[in-house]
């Protein structure tokens, strides 16, 4: 009787480590898909029901600017000329089945907001935005 119940404690453990493995909430490095190199940490989390994400950490070189605004956004975006460090990038995303759907994606190096989209593939975040019919999709690692 003991044994059953240590096997479904430990089964129990297991199981909510997994769960907490395969969450889009957390923290994620994002990588640009084009260079290959780390940009920024980007924080995914849950409001009101739905999903967003803002810049926690801006990983720069020593000829970027250490503190930068987002000079491209669109003037009538209330992020124009604010600083990217904990500008929120990801707006309304609304969860359906496995993927994370229906919101928007701002890239501050160009200004553009995009529809997007994110999803798991195992230990990687999958960021794909959308400008019409074309899209493009970066993979973040875990931070």
């Amino acid at each position: 009787m003991i044994d059953r119940f240590v096997c479904f404690v430990a089964l129990l453990f297991i199981g909510s480590a997994i769960y907490a493995q395969a969450s889009v909430h957390g923290r994620w490095k994002s990588v640009d898909d084009k260079t290959g190199e780390a940009k920024s940490i980007v924080e995914i989390f849950e409001r009101n029901g739905k999903t967003y994400g803002r810049i926690v950490s801006l990983l720069i070189t020593e000829k970027d600017d250490p503190d930068p605004v987002c000079k491209q956004c669109a003037k009538d975006d209330a992020r124009y000329n604010q600083k990217i460090l904990g500008m929120e990038i990801i707006r309304d995303l609304r969860k359906s089945g496995k993927e994370y759907v229906e919101g928007t994606i701002l890239d501050p190096e160009v200004g553009k907001v995009y529809r997007c989209k994110i999803w798991l593939e195992a230990d990687e975040l999958k960021v794909r935005g959308y400008l019409g019919p074309l899209w493009r999709t970066q993979t973040w690692k875990k931070a």
